[in-house]
């Protein structure tokens, strides 16, 4: 329940107007990063899966779900379509032999590598747009970014 007549101090509003300046321009960068690729056709969502098992494999869907983040049902079929495309393949987990976890193939991992490639040569040539203090600027919050993203 508010109190009346306070309010929130003006550097927390400021933040959080930042914050959103940061989150809507962080959004349209992954969006055309997204639409200017050509190494793969994949759904949005199997890339980001894609992505994810190549990061943390091996991985089992629930995981997969929570963290794409998509439904159980969403990441099953979406690993199903990986799968039926060579770029995935489910074996027993290596800590519950009872349960199936994903790991990329050969084809997989070159698809990965050839997108992260073109991703960073395409945002390589977005951040040529700026002067060097700022594109030193922004590499250092990349950093900073990284640490954030690294504790989800």
């Amino acid at each position: 329940m508010p109190v009346p007549g306070w309010r929130f101090p003006t550097e927390v509003i400021t933040m959080a107007q930042e914050a959103l300046q940061l989150l809507v321009s962080m959004h349209r960068i992954v969006r055309h990063l997204r639409r200017s690729r050509t190494t793969t056709l994949l759904h949005p969502t199997q890339f980001l899966a894609l992505m994810l098992i190549a990061d943390e494999q091996p991985i089992r869907i629930g995981e997969i779900a929570a963290r794409v983040p998509c439904s159980q049902p969403t990441a099953t079929t979406t690993v199903a379509a990986l799968e039926q495309s060579g770029l995935v393949r489910r074996e027993p987990d290596p800590v519950d032999g009872r349960a199936t976890a994903v790991v990329l193939t050969d084809t997989g991992a070159a698809t990965v590598e050839a997108s992260g490639r073109q991703a960073a040569d395409e945002l390589a040539h977005l951040l040529s747009r700026l002067d060097e203090p700022d594109r030193a600027l922004v590499l250092k919050a990349g950093e900073a970014l990284a640490r954030i993203a690294d504790d989800l």
